[in-house]
C-alpha cells in the first residue's frame, strides 16, 4: 500500500501544497535529505485554527492542528518527489506550539503529528522529535511543523 493509499484509508485527503507566504522555498533537498519549511494548519486556502494552546485551544484541538500541518508537509514532499513512496524514512519532526505561559503539554500536541506519520509510513514514520512551546507563531497559528525526510 502506498502512503497516499494509506492516507485515503485513514480518511485523509492530501491537500494541494501551500504556497509560501514569504521569501522561502517549500522544500530544500541536500543529498538524500529533504527538508520542509514550517507548515501551519492551512486548510482549503485559509488558516484552519488560530490562538494559543492552554488559553484558546485544548490538547485535542492542538493535535488536530498538528495533523493538518503534517498533511501540508506531506503535500510539499509529494510536490517535490512526485510520489510519497520515495520517502524512505521520516528522520526528524519539529513541532512548535503557540502556548499560554502555563501550558506544558506540547509533547501531547506533537503526538498528533507523530502518530499520523507512524500510521502512514509504519516503522519508517517513527522519528526523532522536538516539541517546543513558543509565545506566538505566524498568522496566529496554534501549531507549526517541520519535517526532515530521507528520500530515494
Amino acid at each position: 500500500m502506498t502512503p497516499e493509499q494509506k492516507l485515503e484509508e485513514l480518511g485523509y485527503t492530501l491537500p494541494p501544497p501551500v504556497t509560501p507566504v514569504g521569501s522561502y522555498l517549500p522544500t530544500v533537498r541536500t543529498g538524500d535529505l529533504l527538508y520542509t519549511s514550517g507548515q501551519v494548519p492551512i486548510l482549503e486556502g485559509k488558516l484552519h485554527q488560530t490562538g494559543k494552546l492552554g488559553a484558546d485551544l485544548g490538547v485535542d484541538e492542538g493535535k488536530a492542528a498538528a495533523r493538518q500541518c503534517v498533511l501540508n508537509a506531506l503535500a510539499a514532499l509529494k510536490a517535490e518527489l512526485g510520489d510519497l513512496s520515495r520517502v524512505r524514512r521520516i528522520v526528524k519532526v519539529v513541532v512548535f506550539v503557540a502556548s499560554a505561559p502555563d501550558f506544558v503539554e506540547q509533547p501531547q500536541v506533537a503526538n498528533g503529528a507523530s502518530d499520523l506519520l507512524a500510521e502512514v509510513f509504519g516503522e519508517a514514520g517513527r522519528h526523532a522529535r522536538s516539541a517546543v512551546g513558543v509565545a506566538a507563531l505566524p498568522l496566529d497559528a496554534p501549531v507549526e511543523v517541520e519535517l526532515i525526510a530521507e528520500v530515494g
